[in-house]
Order: C-alpha cells, then structure tokens, then sequence
C-alpha cells in the first residue's frame, strides 16, 4: 500500500514539476548539488564560491538531504530541502544545475535549463558503460548502463580535469555535447597562494597537535561489500594499533571514508593518535594539512598530486579489484606515483623509508596535472555561466 502511495506522489510530483518547468527559467537562478545532497564541498562548491566573490548578483541555493543541513545553517549558506516543494520551484525555474553526481532519472530536466556536470574525480576504476559487470546493489549491468546513459542525456556541459579523463568521459558517459577541459575548480584551493597560512588554519580548527606530521588515509568503497543499496561496508584493514606504536611519536593519522561508505569508526582506543573525520564535507581541506597520503584505488590520489607530496597505496585486494570488481584504465602497479603495499607492516616501512628530498613524480604530474593552476572555476564559470546569461 505505502509503495503504491509512493508511486503516486512521485507522479504528481514530476507533472508539478513539468507544468512549473514551463514558465520561463529565472536566468539569475543557479542550483548547486554535492553528492546527492549530503555535502558542502567538491567542484559545486568551488564553483559556488567563485560566483559569490565575484558575482554575487546570482540567486544561488544549494539542493540539500534533510538529513545534512545543519552544516549548511551553520555556515548560513542558503539552501532548500532536496524534494520539497520549494526545491521544486527552484530547480524548475533555474537557468543552471551544477551537480557532481546524478541526479534521479524520475526528475526531469527542463528544456531550458541548462545542466553543468562537474563530475567528482579522475578515473582509474572502469567507470558507467566501460565496467564489465556491475556489482552493486539494486541493479543490473544492463539497468545501470541504461540508466546511466540516460541521465548523461541530460548533461549539457562536462567538467575534464584533462585529456585523459577526456577520452574516457566521452566514452564511458557516451557523452557527446560540450566538454570543459579546464582541470578541477575543487583542486583550485591546492594552489592558493596561501596554502600553508590556510592548512594552519585548518589544522587549529580540527584541533589537531601542531608538533605532529598528519597522514591521511582516504580509500575508495568496493562495489561488492555493502549492508543495502547505497550503503557500503568497509573492513578497516590498517592495523592501527602497529601504526601508532611505531610512528605516534612523529605523526597522527585521520580517516575519511568515501561518501558512499556507512562506516562510524569507534576509535577510543587510538585517541590523540587517530581522528575519524568522514563526515568533514570538503577533501580538499585535508589535503592540505597532510604530509603523506594513504590511500587505494581512490581517485583522491590523482588531486593529492597537485602538492607533490609522497603517497602510498594501501592496495590489500588489489587482484580482486583489478580483476573482478572494476577493473583499471592503466597499469596501476607500474605508473601509480608511490608504492603499492599489501600489509600494515608494508606501510610503515613505506612511510619510515621516505625521503624529505626526493623527487615527485613528474611525468605523472605532467600527464595529470598540468592543468590545474588555481584559475579552473574561473574557466569553468566564462564557458557555462557568463556565455549562456
């Protein structure tokens, strides 16, 4: 009965918002989406903020879950609620979506409103139409892929990071209208002038011990090991017991779980030594109060790189991964920029043996990087926002 109550409110919901969609777009109106509503944070964000230094005459609001709005009122960011009735007049009306992730099929896009998609990191994990087989929850391989193609109909402009994501966003999102090869507006922070004054910033506010170097270990959610759909499961396998016997005195570590990942950690029993800052809505931040990353096949390590700092690849399942999860682009083992480890014990040999002087990899920096310079929102905002005002 309630799924048939469901059914219902759901298509009364999508003719309101088709006969509201008819009225002419507010060319003034722009709506920002991170992650499904869950997150102040991401290439939306930084997109969000360049428009509110530099044209704040915009209307903008931002398409919260209910459930994550607190951060939005504490930070007086305006914002509607994700499938109310407000947010369907605001995103019916708007001239312009900014959304790093898709958005549901049942929603649909009017005519005139034209969809920024910034997408949310560099591939190396087979993405949409290139995966062999899906494993996730409450699908199919043939249901994903279609669903997947008809979202990116909807796309109007693609966010590359550069020409490698490029070939492959065209590809596997059988995207055929504007590209933005701009590199990420989210990585623009990573080369702020005053990166370090604004890491230390960071660091006091996280309450973090300013005498300690910061690891930050940052994995990816596997496809397969979840309690329901849209909830995964993650099996800490980092022994932190060993980590903090032989390197608390130098460092601490901090956790920040994939979006996607269910997990709360209950670490009591590493306090002062590990934090658990999961729900801490912007990467990027933590980036640039680490000294080293750890992480998998996560595609944080591609933006990590913009600070040329070491990483180490905790990448315990790497044969199950490659072979039956998802499978890669490249030869992760050969061309990741830092070594691949399998035990606990290998990462603390990798972080003691690293050296203060050695080089970054440049030719990877080059491949992927080269874009990125601090200006990406600016670039992204004169080819969407300004062009089609």
């Amino acid at each position: 009965m309630l799924s048939i109550l469901k059914k219902i409110l759901i298509k009364l919901y999508k003719i309101l918002f088709q006969f509201v969609s008819l009225f002419p777009p507010k060319k003034d109106l722009i709506m920002f989406e991170s992650f499904l509503g869950k997150q102040y944070s991401d290439n939306p964000r930084a997109i969000y903020e360049y428009m509110k230094e530099h044209y704040p005459q915009y209307q903008m609001y931002w398409s919260v879950d209910p459930r994550f709005e607190k951060s939005f009122i504490e930070k007086g960011i305006p914002y509607s609620r994700r499938f109310s009735i407000q947010w369907l007049f605001l995103m019916a009306r708007a001239k312009f979506w900014v959304v790093n992730s898709r958005m549901p099929l049942w929603i649909p896009k009017p005519k005139k409103t034209i969809y920024l998609q910034t997408w949310h990191g560099t591939p190396l994990k087979k993405l949409a139409h290139d995966m062999k087989e899906v494993l996730m929850p409450g699908t199919t391989t043939e249901k994903y892929k279609q669903n997947f193609y008809d979202e990116s109909r909807n796309w109007d402009y693609l966010i590359s990071p550069n020409g490698y994501s490029t070939e492959i966003f065209r590809r596997a999102f059988q995207f055929d209208k504007e590209m933005i090869e701009s590199g990420y507006p989210r990585n623009d922070i990573l080369h702020h002038k005053d990166r370090d004054k604004i890491a230390n910033k960071i660091k006091r506010k996280l309450q973090l011990p300013e005498d300690k170097k910061v690891i930050l270990y940052a994995p990816t959610w596997r496809d397969n090991q979840f309690y329901s759909k849209g909830k995964y499961k993650l099996d800490l396998q980092l022994d932190l017991a060993k980590l903090r016997e032989e390197l608390g005195h130098e460092y601490v570590i901090i956790l920040r779980m994939h979006y996607l990942v269910a997990e709360n950690f209950d670490l009591e029993a590493y306090k002062g030594f590990a934090y658990d800052f999961s729900t801490h809505e912007d990467i990027s931040e933590l980036y640039l109060i680490s000294d080293l990353l750890i992480t998998d096949y996560s595609s944080v390590f591609f933006d990590y790189a913009n600070l040329k700092r070491p990483m180490i690849f905790f990448a315990y399942d790497i044969d199950e991964y490659r072979e039956d999860i998802r499978g890669f682009y490249f030869d992760f083992e050969k061309k990741a920029p830092g070594p691949l480890v399998t035990t606990s014990d290998e990462v603390i040999e990798a972080i003691k043996s690293f050296s203060a002087d050695k080089a970054f990899d440049e030719e990877f920096y080059q491949k992927f990087c080269y874009l990125e310079d601090g200006h990406a929102a600016e670039r992204v905002v004169k080819e969407v926002i300004l062009k089609n005002k």
